[in-house]
């Protein structure tokens, strides 16, 4: 993601418009895009400042305040699917959340399921076909007929 422009090329901007230049005779002087320069001069216009908003995902979930409730019952019942504890969620409090969000609401706590164990290596046989080796030729049973 890329950085937020300097607090003080937007107060300098900011000062532009309010002085009487456009927009668009802002954004040329300053090299930024018109589009910029107007958001700019609204935010200072809404709040009073053109200080940036913090960028990226907010760090928490709208399920956390439920997380006691959620892991009580993956813990309940082993079975329960995703979308049945999405189901219970919005029945008991009133929260709606996708399945995919109650995934990555567990899987950020290192809950996950395998659908099958991992196999034992095999005793009595290769699993995949080896090259031969040097100076000899492979088995008559894996090569193809003509």
């Amino acid at each position: 993601m890329a950085k937020a422009y300097d607090r003080d090329l937007r107060v300098r901007v900011v000062a532009a418009i309010e002085a009487g230049a456009t927009g668009e005779a802002a954004a040329a002087r300053f090299g930024i895009g018109k589009s910029t320069a107007g958001a700019w001069a609204r935010l200072k216009r809404r709040t009073g400042d053109v200080t940036p908003g913090r960028q990226g995902q907010p760090a928490r979930s709208k399920l956390d305040r439920h997380a006691d409730f959620i892991l009580a019952l993956v813990e309940a019942e082993v079975d329960i699917t995703l979308a049945e504890i999405a189901e219970r969620l919005e029945a008991t409090h009133g929260t709606r959340a996708a399945p995919a969000t109650v995934w990555s609401f567990l899987g950020r706590r290192g809950m996950t399921f395998k659908k099958r164990l991992r196999m034992p290596a095999s005793r009595t046989g290769r699993t995949s076909p080896q090259p031969a080796r040097p100076g000899r030729s492979r088995s008559p049973s894996s090569t193809p007929n003509a």
